[in-house]
């Protein structure tokens, strides 16, 4: 079978499947080349490809899909992920990129009414977690090309890379479904695989001087310890860390192309913030015989991908803060030229002073000019390279990375149009207001899209992005947010993390391992259900035996007994606030 090619001579991914479903299987068959596809059986799950116009009969119903996304085994048989609807979202070097809009995992679980009542349960639970997976945000693919390596590493792959298989062609990091696409790469279903990248991708057309350019901001999640805000904090034992991200944005004008790479991720010490219904949760450092080669791990892999690394903390200097910033620094000494600067930034940029952030850069100016960034030609020869990587954090490494990022961006934004001749010397983006105002939404946007994936809300200082001060709706929409994943982070994310950890392939299904859902004390209890009926039903009889009290002593003792119960019973949920929250049930923290 010759595999399909791009007009660039690239490979080139089918675009629209159709999905066939009949009594004993399903049949997905690719529309532009009928005669190729596979199918997989409603009783073994077992992926059969076929090459040739094979004879089903007549299926029961068919569908359009415009992927399959890759399968999972669970106790009682396998689930295949389709994509069910798509955008298309702009392009990547002129490839059509597109956004996964709903995804459906398709049963084909003949098994479960042959297991156990116990199985029947976990199964259940199983299904819950693949519901949420159907739901996740920010996934992005094209067919025509891979978008998981930066431009500069692209132009370094030896010729002829283009043509293998995406999948091939793809940077593991950065793969979102990397687990489940295993049985279908045993099979050699290559034209199939879609490599799925969870991020953000903006794009949008600049005007300056009339000259047309387009800019594209394009931000790649790491798979190597996905999870979600209070449930991945800090780094494993191999050094890789939470919310890591790299973020390229990429300006093309007149057969230019130029990139430039930042890198955001959690603090590399083994550290942990775990829920317990207070709205700050205390953090703990967890001291490790391997903390120093944790991080040194962490950094020589920076080093060996990107080059020079400058790494800048923007967290607090004082409180549990101020102690997680005083141990990375102390473990960063132990580093040979390795360039570390801790900058406060709520000291430094509080009361919307973001312009102070010129103070971070005038630390790290001549290191910054010399990492520069990457050029390359209309005929494809490099003129430039970026020989290193501002590697940025702060406690979450979203919202004051965010505004930090986006301040570095544009400083070597204006470098490159420079270069290339679109400004001169003394001009710089944000003397063109329509063009800067187009730059700004772009990061805002990428800023609320990660935000979404790892904390489930839109990104605090958003208006310091797009604005440079804080406004009042600003504030009431951080507000807002601030709330939102205070509830997320206590009451949904335990599931959240532990429908990653299934599908990412950190907690593998075993029928022969005991039950992970076996839970004793609190733990069996419904998490804020409980805590809220025992704290409303208190007040409830508080309130009305002291509106009912008057000079009644019956009903004043009454009122002092409801009032003493319901302040025991707030001192239980907050002494074991842990328990009462939705906890990961799947994985150990580590």
């Amino acid at each position: 079978m010759e595999a399909p090619v791009s007009s660039s001579g690239g490979f080139k991914l089918y675009d629209q499947l159709e999905l066939q479903e009949f009594e004993d299987k399903f049949v997905i068959r690719a529309v532009e080349s009928p005669d190729q596809g596979f199918s997989i059986g409603l009783r073994d799950g077992d992926v059969e490809p076929f090459d040739g116009d094979p004879c089903f009969g007549s299926p029961s119903k068919v569908s359009t899909i415009y992927g399959v996304v890759g399968t999972i085994r669970l106790l009682a048989g396998t689930y295949f992920l389709v994509i069910t609807s798509r955008k298309e979202v702009g392009s990547y070097l002129g490839f059509p990129v597109f956004r996964v809009m709903s995804m459906k995992f398709l049963s084909c679980n003949d098994a479960l009414r042959f297991s156990t009542s116990e199985e029947k349960r976990d199964e259940a639970y199983f299904m819950t977690l693949l519901k949420t997976v159907e739901s996740t945000v920010g996934l992005y693919y094209s067919y025509e090309t891979d978008i998981t390596l930066n431009l500069q590493r692209r132009c370094k792959l030896a010729e002829g890379w283009t043509s293998k298989p995406t999948w091939k062609q793809a940077d593991p990091r950065f793969v979102w479904n990397r687990n489940i696409m295993e049985e279908l790469i045993e099979c050699k279903l290559d034209r199939f695989i879609i490599p799925l990248l969870q991020g953000s991708f903006q794009t949008a057309q600049l005007k300056l001087k009339k000259s047309p350019a387009t800019i594209t901001l394009i931000s790649r999640r790491c798979t190597r310890r996905l999870g979600t805000r209070m449930w991945r904090r800090g780094a494993n034992l191999e050094g890789d860390t939470a919310n890591f991200i790299e973020t390229e944005q990429l300006l093309e004008f007149e057969g230019f192309k130029t990139s430039f790479l930042q890198v955001r991720g959690s603090i590399p010490l083994l550290w942990e913030q775990i829920v317990d219904l207070s709205y700050k949760p205390r953090l703990r450092i967890i001291n490790h015989e391997q903390t120093s080669e944790v991080v040194e791990r962490h950094f020589h892999d920076l080093s060996q991908r990107y080059g020079e690394v400058i790494a800048v903390d923007l967290t607090d200097k004082h409180g549990d803060e101020g102690e997680l910033s005083k141990a990375y620094a102390d473990e960063m000494q132990k580093l040979p030229n390795m360039r570390y600067i801790s900058f406060d930034f709520h000291q430094n940029c509080g009361g919307s002073n973001f312009d102070n952030l010129q103070i971070l850069y005038d630390q790290v100016s001549d290191e910054f000019d010399n990492q520069g960034y990457f050029l390359v030609d209309a005929e494809g020869e490099m003129l430039e390279e970026q020989k290193g990587i501002i590697r940025s954090n702060c406690i979450d490494c979203l919202d004051r990375t965010n505004v930090t990022q986006n301040y570095f961006a544009q400083k070597s934004l204006n470098a490159q149009l420079q270069r290339i001749g679109v400004l001169s010397s003394t001009e710089c983006i944000a003397m063109f207001g329509e063009d800067y105002e187009i730059f700004k939404t772009l990061w805002v946007e990428q800023g609320d899209e990660i935000s979404l994936e790892y904390s489930g809300t839109h990104a605090l200082k958003r208006d310091l992005v797009k604005y440079g001060k804080q406004t009042m709706s600003g504030l009431i929409k951080d507000g807002m947010s601030a709330i939102s994943r205070y509830y997320l982070n206590n009451f949904q994310d335990g599931i959240r993390q532990d429908a990653i950890d299934l599908i990412s392939g950190r907690y593998t299904v075993n029928r022969n391992s005991p039950s992970p859902f076996q839970l004793n004390g609190f733990e069996s209890f419904s998490y804020l259900p409980i805590a809220s009926a025992l704290l409303i039903g208190g007040l409830t009889l508080t309130s009305f035996t002291l509106n009912q009290a008057g000079r009644n002593m019956q009903r004043c003792v009454s009122t002092v007994f409801w009032a003493g119960l319901t302040a025991g019973v707030t001192a239980v949920v907050k002494i074991n606030g842990r328990q009462f929250c939705s906890r990961p049930r799947l994985c150990r923290l580590l």
